[in-house]
């Protein structure tokens, strides 16, 4: 390794052996060492460390948990859709059936006669 390397890897504003001199640089030597993750937005006071997102109310979320909650949830909106899909089908007018019972011997009778078999 060369003596350039920095295995801190402070910002540059940060100096080895010196206090830290401001937030944002603070804030990027978390991100960089710990990966620690603020996110913003909808997400805001969510983090990340590590590979777990962090609630804020200080409460991990594991990957095999996050998993099985979108896995539900695709499974929900499945279950809505086809229930949707079914009363919508089940909504539509149905053609009329109808049906009528006739003997095979009168039926043969009234068409062909007699004669025919």
């Amino acid at each position: 390794m060369s003596d350039s390397y920095n295995i801190d890897r402070r910002p540059p504003c940060w100096l080895p052996g010196e206090q830290c001199p401001n937030a944002c640089a603070s804030a990027h030597h978390r991100h960089v060492i710990e990966n620690h993750v603020e996110l913003h937005g909808p997400w805001a006071g969510w983090r990340l460390a590590g590979r777990d997102p962090v609630a804020p109310s200080v409460e991990r979320i594991p990957e095999r948990r996050l998993r099985g909650l979108l896995w539900r949830a695709d499974a929900f909106d499945l279950r809505d859709a086809t229930r949707k899909s079914n009363a919508a089908r089940k909504a539509r007018p149905q053609s009329m059936v109808k049906v009528v019972v006739v003997d095979l011997g009168e039926w043969r009778e009234c068409h062909f006669g007699t004669r025919a078999g």
